[in-house]
């Protein structure tokens, strides 16, 4: 919804303003300079991209106009699960949380947070590394390099797309220039004509050099950075589970646990130390 509202305050702001000084639209109507920088950029955006990249453009797109990130409720929901995993766990040894990790669709502690179950990468990132903890990787440094590496990968995938993105940004401006120049030629062929048919010809190319340049930063460079503001809040969904986990494996009791995973988060999501402490106490006793 943000994303189409700015389109529309661009819109209306460049437009209405190049109308209030007198200028007019239909000078701006070139559809054919539209198809060179346009479909110039998608044949470039195809060649530059491998398959599974072009595959994710519609899906983050999608992303891009629904705007959702993680927020207070759905990381409430987080730290929830993590404090019942992590009291199973020391109340009844870890080998107790093998039917829970193995097989979480019918984990009575995964059904209580639909929200997590319904998210599958999170899910097998929280039950692979109990899995390994239960198996006796005991050492917190060994698997905080692994997360980090982990991390850092689904970070540089999640980015794929806005980067793409960007780049493309990047060329608009100068294939706008190839239509102008495009227009210049054809205004060339015409030179012997009057001035105001001359005029509107020349009017027509530059409008080439507008439309790069808007379509640029007025519409596909804020897109990309949406997108990575996007993969940034998912970054930092998994880094406050790894909070949680590493402060469990150190030992920590789960209250003092769920603690440090709430600690990572920005201040605009993060719940207070006495929402954790009133959601967590109010949660049934898990099997």
């Amino acid at each position: 919804m943000l994303l189409i509202v700015g389109a529309l305050v661009v819109v209306l702001c460049t437009l209405g303003g190049y109308t209030a000084l007198g200028g007019h639209l239909a000078v701006l109507v070139q559809p054919f300079e539209v198809v060179i920088i346009v479909g110039s950029a998608i044949g470039a955006y195809i060649i530059a991209n491998p398959k599974n990249v072009l595959t994710k453009t519609g899906k983050a797109l999608g992303m891009a106009l629904s705007g959702k990130r993680y927020n207070k409720t759905q990381y409430l929901e987080l730290l929830s699960l993590l404090y019942q995993l992590f009291k199973v766990a020391k109340t009844k040894g870890m080998l107790t949380l093998e039917q829970h990790i193995e097989k979480p669709d019918t984990s009575t502690i995964f059904q209580q947070f639909p929200g997590i179950y319904q998210n599958p990468v999170a899910l097998t990132f929280i039950c692979d590394y109990l899995r390994l903890m239960s198996l006796g990787s005991e050492d917190p440094h060994t698997l905080e390099d692994l997360m980090d590496e982990e991390i850092e990968t689904a970070h540089e995938e999640s980015l794929q797309v806005s980067t793409a993105l960007q780049t493309m940004a990047d060329a608009m401006p100068a294939l706008g220039i190839v239509a102008a120049v495009l227009g210049v030629i054809k205004t060339m062929g015409a030179i012997t004509e009057p001035p105001e048919v001359l005029g509107h010809l020349i009017g027509g190319a530059l409008v080439g050099t507008f439309l790069g340049v808007w379509i640029s930063y007025g519409f596909l460079a804020p897109i990309a950075s949406s997108l990575k503001a996007m993969s940034d809040s998912q970054i930092k969904y998994f880094q406050c589970i790894k909070a949680g986990l590493l402060a469990h494996l150190h030992g920590y009791a789960p209250a003092v646990s769920i603690e440090f995973a709430r600690k990572v988060l920005f201040s605009e999501v993060r719940p207070d130390f006495y929402e954790v402490e009133e959601t967590t106490q109010a949660l049934p006793p898990a099997a």
